[in-house]
């Protein structure tokens, strides 16, 4: 019973990657729903949550290490050894704080307790292989000449997004691209100013020992340091007194400089991250329509409403394509629109293989049809901010121009060159947040304005 004990971490992270891989499950939804079921310490939560997400991240170099180092390659070897091999490969090449011998023992027993164990001879061989090749000062993981599959196979990224970046930043920036979306993202939370305020809510994190640090541009959000946790766990979270939101995802609403007294349309609302901002910004006094058409999501926007004590917004369930009702009832409208999310992978690892390149015109032609409706929605002389959280520029600069091209009566409505706003500045007046240089998720965001009729 002790050694099940021991490998208790790793057996729940192994069942996670099971449940993602046979039923193609998100891995965020996945990893939450079984350390609800476990009993895991705090210390062996973070080490799954670590291993789950690694695992995923380098999915690609970790099968070129099966590849090199089995006699089957990766793709055809059983699947769960090919999941256990990679829990003891990410261990050993990544996780520095593991020792190696007990990366390897807790492996090889991870191959009996899922009855495997006519295989742990494979598994202690292919893990001891790659503990001797590094001793030796030979790095395992073989690399082609091709510089795009080279930084591929390293930092484990399909081809066609290495190219894709190569084509737009050359090889210096992409590798540093690449190696921002493969560390462990850091955690940012907005604190809610309706109920508390930030020198509190420090207070409260200190308390709890947390670590965080300001994010100097918006002076509303911390940096929860040391990766992924349980939010909900967090003192204050429940109160009300923070939402976790991403500072990239901040500057949106506040480009969209939503005022007390206004309709506001929040075009694709959930989980309702920007919907709660621009209530607070409000000071809870606009009307404020949040629609989206995946119920499940709206739940999360309730919960986050009442978690806060909002009461100006409004959530209609519906494809806002659809919505001909609130035409020319806006003063402002926020679209953020559904998207690769190609901005935020560090975050959402499985997006890398998820995501495909004949998919982006389709979402280029979905973001095209949701901002041609919410045009409909605003006022004269009103606003509209659109917003994805993609580096892709089908999705971002090609959607505006389009859209531009078809409505001389709109413009773009640019930000004052010495405001929060100037390190993203375009020459076309959109903003482009890169992770590698703002060090923040990756995300597009324009503010669109509507002339009067003359």
């Amino acid at each position: 019973m002790s050694k099940v004990t021991t490998d208790c971490p790793r057996q729940v992270a192994f069942q996670v990657l099971r449940e993602i891989d046979r039923s193609s499950a998100y891995t965020d939804r996945a990893l939450d729903r079984h350390l609800e079921k476990s009993s895991l310490t705090p210390l062996d939560r973070a080490l799954t949550t670590e291993i789950v997400y690694g695992v995923v991240r380098r999915q690609r170099t970790l099968d070129a290490l099966i590849d090199r180092l089995g006699k089957v390659p990766a793709d055809r070897q059983p699947p769960d050894l090919r999941r256990i091999l990679h829990v003891g490969l990410y261990q050993l090449r990544y996780l520095s704080g593991v020792p190696a011998s007990a990366a390897v023992n807790t492996t090889v027993e991870l191959t009996k307790t899922n009855r495997l164990g006519k295989l742990s001879a494979v598994v202690n061989g292919i893990l001891r292989q790659y503990l001797r090749l590094a001793e030796n000062g030979q790095d395992p993981l073989p690399l082609p000449e091709d510089p795009a599959r080279r930084l591929g196979i390293l930092y484990s990224f399909p081809d066609w997004i290495v190219r894709s970046w190569w084509e737009r930043f050359g090889e210096e920036e992409t590798e540093k691209l690449c190696q921002w979306f493969d560390r462990t993202p850091d955690l940012d939370i907005r604190v809610n100013p309706l109920k508390t305020n930030v020198e509190d809510v420090k207070a409260e994190l200190t308390g709890a020992g947390i670590e965080f640090s300001p994010v100097t541009d918006l002076p509303f959000f911390l940096r929860l340091t040391g990766g992924k946790r349980g939010i909900d766990r967090l003192p204050g979270f429940r109160a009300g007194h923070y939402t976790v939101q991403d500072s990239s995802a901040g500057f949106v609403t506040y480009l969209l400089d939503p005022r007390a007294g206004e309709t506001i349309i929040d075009a694709c609302a959930a989980p309702g991250g920007k919907t709660t901002h621009i209530a607070e910004l409000t000071g809870d006094n606009a009307r404020i329509l949040a629609c989206d058409k995946t119920a499940s999501r709206l739940r999360q926007l309730e919960e986050n409403i009442r978690r806060e004590g909002l009461e100006s917004i409004e959530i209609h369930l519906g494809d806002s394509r659809e919505q001909s009702e609130w035409e020319g009832i806006a003063d402002r409208v926020l679209l953020d629109a559904p998207c690769s999310g190609l901005g935020t992978l560090h975050k959402r690892p499985d997006i890398r293989w998820r995501q495909n390149p004949e998919n982006l015109p389709v979402l280029a032609k979905l973001q095209g049809e949701l901002l041609e409706r919410a045009a409909q929605w605003v006022k004269p002389k009103g606003i509209l901010v659109y917003a994805t959280c993609t580096l892709d520029p089908l999705e971002n600069g090609e959607v505006i121009q389009t859209f531009l091209d078809r409505h001389p009566d709109w413009r773009v409505y640019p930000p004052a060159v010495d405001s929060i706003f100037a390190p993203f500045l375009t020459a076309e007046g959109w903003m482009e947040i890169l992770p590698h240089r703002h060090d923040r998720d990756g995300f597009f965001m324009v503010r669109l304005s509507k002339e009067a009729k003359k």
